[in-house]
Order: structure tokens, then C-alpha cells, then sequence
């Protein structure tokens, strides 16, 4: 493919991707940490054990971690539709890649929380704490650093479905890649198209891993 046509190409395969990993970082977030709180609080020996809405939502969060997402995405084109109007593009993965993304956001989350020392969680309830106050100046603070590096790595396995989202029309440099680089054999596209998705991951994790050493406290001290 001429240079002229590949770089506007891949230009907007990325700000596609971006725009798909961004938003759905966003709102896989909104709902998995909700999901995550409910499920620290509710568990065997949580702050507020209820074991069957536990079972529950631990149930629904592995039966949805467990569907590959090229099938999710065909089982969800109806929602699709119905929320984005059609069933392919940028827009429309951003569905898919909500409901794929949010119980693997609410595991790691919920990873990270019950990773916090229970004597600090003691300490707090014996002034007082209501939880609230627990949830949201005790846990969250105290595991600040694991929840970075959680949602760096969850924001780089979004970013890796929505490459394998292209497979059935999901835009962005996924879609270049099958388009043009496998469906025509262009391989110089698809090359360069994988080199962009490795830099991009690499950008996330460099940045998010930063990011995830300066809030640690142990490193500044």
C-alpha cells in the first residue's frame, strides 16, 4: 500500500483504538469497582457477610470472565444494537468491551483490597469507622499502588480485545489488521499494525508502572 494512503489509514486505526480502550477502561471501571466493594464487603468474613448475594455475583463475575470474547461479542450484538444504534465500529465495541472488561476490573480490584493488612481495618473500626469511611479512606487509600497496577494491566487486556474485536467489524487497528494485512495479504499493513498495538501496550505499561512506583510508600521511604 502507498505511504500516502497507509499513514492517514493507520492514523485513525489508532485514535480508533484509543478511543475504544479509553472509554471502555472508563466505564469497566464505573461498574467493576461497585462489583468489587460488594464483593469484599459480602464475603465470608467480610466487613457485611451475605453469602448468597455473594455466591451470586461471584458466579455471574466467573461465568462472564469465562466466555472467549469473540464469542461474547456475537452473543451481545442485540444489546449492541439496541445501545449503539448498529453492530460494528468503534462505538458499538465499546458495548462488548464493557461487559468483557468489567468483571475482570471487579476481580482485580477485589484482589487488591483484600490485600490491605487486617490490622489497619481493625484499627479503623475500633474508632469508629463506618464503612463508607472504611471503603474510601481506609481500603482504597492503603491499596492505592496495586489498584495502579491492576488497572494498568486491565487497561492493557482492553486494549488487546479491541484489537481482536476488527475480527467482525470492530474498527481500529484490529480491523486494519484483518482488512487489509490477512483478507488482502498485505503484509507490510499487518506488520506495521502489530508494531503499533506492542507500542501502544508498551506505553500503558511503562506509564502505568510510573505511576504505580511514585504512590508507593514503601519505595519513598
Amino acid at each position: 500500500m502507498p505511504i500516502e494512503k497507509l499513514i492517514p489509514l493507520l492514523a485513525e486505526g489508532v485514535r480508533d483504538t484509543l478511543y475504544m480502550t479509553t472509554v471502555s477502561t472508563l466505564f469497566a471501571y464505573l461498574l467493576g469497582l461497585p462489583l468489587a466493594i460488594v464483593l469484599v464487603l459480602t464475603a465470608p468474613g467480610g466487613l457485611r457477610p451475605m453469602v448468597m448475594l455473594y455466591r451470586a455475583l461471584d458466579a455471574v463475575v466467573n461465568v462472564l470472565r469465562s466466555i472467549p470474547f469473540l464469542i461474547l461479542m456475537i452473543l451481545v450484538i442485540p444489546l449492541t444494537r439496541l445501545i449503539a444504534g448498529r453492530a460494528y465500529g468503534s462505538t458499538a465495541t465499546i458495548v462488548p468491551l464493557v461487559i468483557a472488561a468489567a468483571p475482570y476490573v471487579a476481580r482485580m480490584i477485589e484482589s487488591s483490597l483484600l490485600e490491605v493488612d487486617p490490622g489497619v481495618i481493625e484499627a479503623a473500626q475500633s474508632m469508629g469507622a463506618s464503612i463508607p469511611t472504611l471503603i474510601f479512606k481506609v481500603l482504597i487509600p492503603e491499596a492505592k499502588t496495586s489498584l495502579i497496577v491492576g488497572a494498568t494491566i486491565s487497561t492493557g487486556t482492553i486494549l488487546g480485545y479491541s484489537a481482536m474485536s476488527g475480527a467482525i467489524g470492530g474498527g481500529g487497528l484490529g480491523q486494519i489488521a484483518i482488512s487489509y494485512g490477512y483478507n488482502r495479504y498485505q503484509t507490510d499493513v499487518l506488520l506495521v499494525t502489530v508494531v503499533l498495538l506492542i507500542i501502544l501496550m508498551q506505553v500503558i505499561q511503562v506509564l502505568g508502572m510510573y505511576i504505580s512506583r511514585k504512590t508507593d510508600k514503601r519505595i519513598r521511604e
